[in-house]
């Protein structure tokens, strides 16, 4: 066997660092939810859009949106906040959140 198969690898791994999400696109929140409902896990759970309601949730901005909605998230990406503020809804981070990047 060839030397370089022999020896160990060695590198970095970004594994104990990894945060995972619960990512939901505006696209299915125009689908799922009626004008002027509010947007949180619990109720996503409820429409049947996300299955683990553990995850902190995180909102990207693939998609259009036309309804005013209030969504309340652990993340937002610049995109997805800017298309929800422009069609009459709010954006809420949790303060969990808040506080870890206060913290860094």
């Amino acid at each position: 066997m060839p030397l370089y198969r022999r020896v160990a690898r060695r590198g970095f791994s970004n594994y104990p660092f990894k945060e995972e999400f619960a990512i939901v696109n505006l696209s299915t929140l125009e689908k799922s939810f009626a004008d002027g409902d509010k947007v949180t896990v619990e109720t996503l759970v409820k429409a049947k859009v996300l299955k683990n309601q553990k995850l902190p949730l995180k909102v990207l901005g693939n998609g259009e949106i036309s309804k005013k909605l209030t969504v309340i998230a652990d993340k937002v990406s610049a995109g997805a906040k800017a298309k929800i503020e422009k069609a009459g809804g709010s954006v809420e981070v949790t303060a969990a959140t808040e506080e870890l990047k206060e913290n860094e």
